[in-house]
């Protein structure tokens, strides 16, 4: 049994912004497997994707960097264009290619304390998939694919279908500061924690951009500083990188806090570069000021 197997598509992404056009592989997949790899081995890690034929190269080399894959077919590979304009907390994006959702045959041999998923469109995973993850083990969201779907090429905003079916099953959410407008009509973090909290989330995880990010368990609330990177590069992947770190740390036992501010580090670090979080623990001790051995 893995301590952490997270699910979701690796994707073909293009980056563009006001200084260069970037490609590269991405999606939440991609960013927590490259993240994890980079960290002390203390959390053994799985990650199961779909890709099209053309993408299998980008698995062979996760593979080979030690990456634990396992990889199903699909017709194609996701292909986002991320662009980001002088703020580099708001994007806009295209998709011109879509994978193959998820199935629960797929699934049914996975083993893991934690299953975190990369949802990157509203119909990669069912209610039935997330019911039956939660049955071997804690569920872990990024709720960003839920409320987004694909028309023509356009990324448009969707309510959340399955919300309190799904919901009802996850242990922890992570949202940014306009997932978290749309799914709970607030701009007060608190009471939307109060909200999906009501709707079965045990830890609810909001992340701010530059404002920090904020936390909401066990009826009590962490505010997290968000530290100030050297350049800000490129936010692809920040709130992915974000997840890893806090669950790398959760899953050692230690608070929302400490783990909070652990990975909000690694954020900073990889705010100031394309691609995934590529530094060390002494760097993130650096950025955050602390130990965390």
């Amino acid at each position: 049994m893995k301590d952490i197997c997270c699910i979701g598509h690796v994707t073909r992404d293009r980056i563009v912004t006001s200084e260069k056009t970037v490609y590269m592989p991405g999606g939440t997949a991609y960013y927590m497997a490259y993240g994890m790899n980079q960290l002390p081995p203390k959390v053994s890690f799985q990650l199961l994707t779909k890709v099209g034929e053309d993408q299998r190269g980008e698995i062979d080399k996760m593979r080979q960097a030690g990456i634990d894959v396992v990889c199903h077919d699909s017709a194609h590979t996701v292909f986002f264009e991320n662009r980001y304009g002088r703020n580099s907390d708001r994007r806009t994006q295209r998709v011109l290619a879509k994978a193959d959702p998820f199935t629960m045959d797929e699934l049914a041999p996975l083993q893991a304390r934690v299953f975190h998923l990369g949802s990157l469109l509203a119909d990669d995973f069912s209610p039935e998939v997330v019911a039956s993850l939660a049955e071997r083990g804690r569920v872990s969201i990024d709720e960003q694919g839920f409320l987004r779907e694909v028309r023509g090429e356009s990324v448009r905003p969707v309510n959340w279908k399955h919300k309190h079916e799904i919901l009802h099953y996850t242990h922890m959410l992570k949202l940014n500061e306009h997932e978290m407008v749309a799914i709970g009509g607030s701009r007060d973090p608190r009471d939307v924690s109060r909200e999906l909290a009501a709707m079965g989330v045990r830890e609810v995880i909001i992340t701010l951009g530059s404002y920090g990010s904020f936390i909401y368990a066990g009826d009590k609330f962490y505010q997290i500083p968000a530290y100030k990177p050297s350049a800000r590069t490129d936010a692809t992947g920040c709130g992915d990188t974000f997840s890893t770190g806090y669950l790398y740390m959760r899953l050692q036992g230690a608070d929302c806090m400490e783990a909070g501010k652990f990975a909000a580090a690694m954020c900073t670090l990889k705010l100031e570069h394309n691609g995934p979080f590529d530094g060390t623990m002494e760097d993130i001790e650096r950025v955050a000021g602390q130990s965390f051995r």
